[in-house]
């Protein structure tokens, strides 16, 4: 099984400085069919203006990570990191017990473009912590990374819950085929460019709830930039 979550039906936050569109239900938009997929709780696409951003606020009990598609975006957190993060990035950050952070656009003249994702833990009250690492283009040209798991494993960062992410790009000829395990669930978001996915053509901000398959096959990119959960099963 395959269901579609096209781009212009997400929901939407426009503000002065910032623009953002919700795969599932996130502040003011609610919307019960869409609360989640298994223990992926979020995928906000963010635009956020020069030198505005998201001044300092709280979290607790949720792993956060953020992937930036283009431009800057800078982090400072209560556990005493500061950073910036870049294209190719990934940054993780366990809540935990509690952590207060920011994140802004340090550009006086550019927007920053970036998706934050929200992974439910399957551990509470754990210490915070922050990780952060750079994925070279050529490590993800033509096949699925993977950048985030459980235990760190193959480089990747290491997340409080059953659930792994890989990261693709696609164009032309460019194919990889992914296996699913039996009794798990799938969720695919195309962060730009276009490609198909299990033989559904999916565009920039398009993404796709997978059950019951015994894999998944990208191909036929059009410079496409791809996010791939594997999560438990969501039924």
């Amino acid at each position: 099984m395959l269901a579609l979550r096209l781009a212009n039906s997400r929901g939407v936050t426009h503000l002065e400085w910032l623009h953002s569109q919700h795969t599932f239900s996130f502040g003011n938009y609610v919307d019960p069919a869409h609360m989640g997929f298994s223990d992926l709780r979020v995928i906000n696409e963010d635009r956020v203006q020069p030198a505005r951003g998201f001044a300092t606020h709280s979290h607790r009990d949720m792993e956060i990570f953020s992937y930036v598609l283009e431009g800057a975006l800078e982090h400072r957190d209560s556990m005493g990191n500061s950073s910036v993060i870049r294209p190719g990035d990934v940054q993780m950050m366990s809540a935990g017990t509690g952590v207060t952070h920011s994140e802004l656009n340090p550009s006086t003249h550019e927007d920053v473009h970036f998706l934050q994702i929200w992974i439910m833990p399957n551990q509470l009250g754990v210490q915070p912590r922050y990780q952060q690492q750079h994925i070279d283009k050529a490590e993800k040209r033509g096949s699925l990374r993977l950048i985030i798991s459980p235990n760190g494993e193959s480089g990747s960062l290491s997340v409080y819950q059953d659930a792994r992410v890989y990261a693709g790009l696609f164009d032309g000829d460019e194919q990889f085929t992914l296996p699913l395990p039996e009794n798990r669930a799938a969720y695919v978001h195309v962060a730009r460019g276009a490609l198909e996915v299990n033989g559904y053509r999916l565009k920039a901000g398009d993404g796709a709830k997978i059950l019951n398959e015994s894999q998944l096959s990208l191909n036929h990119g059009q410079n496409a930039e791809v996010l791939v959960f594997d999560l438990r099963s969501a039924v």
